[in-house]
């Protein structure tokens, strides 16, 4: 079942993105670049307000939604991403040189998934998994108000 909420993120790759600037909420659309397994890579400027949050407080969430269906991610971003991802992600996304001249004028991040909601609202009752990935454990069930919760 994880692997479903995997495959959603890839086919649903803009996303909205919450960080904080101190107390207060920031959430702003962003892209991911890459996915390979439970980690995200993103690119940004280190001139953007983004950057500078993130690197006062690497905790962020994340959610993609499309036709009823939402995962909502939450992780730890990580800077230590390598020339050649950097490069892959630069060269591989057709907005970035639109933007961009060469591929370090961005600086690159990788998010490390610590936690999946996924999210069905199309069948009856809808359906809810939680991956906690740290535990490595997996809670599912059906929500609505005339359902209640049911484990799996």
């Amino acid at each position: 079942m994880l692997q479903k909420a995997l495959e959603f993120l890839q086919e649903h790759n803009e996303i909205a993105f919450a960080t904080s600037d101190g107390n207060l909420p920031k959430v702003r659309v962003f892209q991911i670049m890459k996915q390979e397994g439970t980690t995200l890579w993103f690119a940004t400027s280190a001139k953007k307000d983004v950057y500078k949050e993130l690197r006062q407080n690497p905790n962020v969430e994340l959610l993609a939604w499309a036709d009823k269906v939402s995962v909502r991610c939450v992780g730890k971003v990580a800077f230590d991403v390598n020339e050649e991802t950097k490069r892959c992600i630069y060269y591989n996304n057709p907005v970035l040189p639109r933007l961009y001249d060469s591929y370090d004028q961005l600086d690159y991040f990788s998010l490390d998934l610590k936690k999946i909601d996924y999210y069905d609202l199309r069948p009856t009752p809808p359906e809810m998994l939680h991956f906690d990935l740290k535990k490595q454990t997996v809670n599912g069930g059906f929500v609505g108000e005339k359902f209640g919760m049911y484990k799996v």
